[in-house]
């Protein structure tokens, strides 16, 4: 049975339901709030293309971190179905930054994805 995860109604919902998703452990569903074909970069000099990909990401930052705090965010900027949103790190990350897409049914998906953070290895 596939699990039914709340869908951001604003571009501004990604950061809340992510910190929720990540608290839980859920891989998976940080992985769908992305668009299929989505490019991230995290940590820096890492890129992930594809869902896939970014399941797999996450699934490896999950077993590194187990607790995530919601950040406070910057005022998101739109343009029609595209909005750019961020926040303002509460770690030694240069900032998270997301171009989000209104979908078909009117919620929104990143597209974009970039983490200033660095994982030591």
């Amino acid at each position: 049975m596939t699990a039914v995860r709340e869908k951001a109604t604003e571009p501004e919902d990604l950061a809340r339901i992510w910190v929720e998703l990540a608290n839980a452990g859920d891989a998976e569903g940080l992985a769908e709030l992305y668009e299929p074909d989505a490019v991230m970069a995290f940590p820096i000099g890492r890129l992930h293309v594809g869902r896939d990909a970014i399941r797999a990401a996450f699934a490896e930052m999950l077993t590194r971190f187990s607790t995530f705090a919601l950040e406070e965010t910057v005022p998101t900027l739109r343009s029609g179905d595209l909005a750019l949103t961020s926040t303002v790190p509460a770690d030694d990350s240069t900032g998270r930054y997301q171009v989000a897409r209104r979908q078909p049914d009117g919620s929104w998906l990143r597209v974009l994805h970039s983490s200033g953070y660095v994982v030591e290895s």
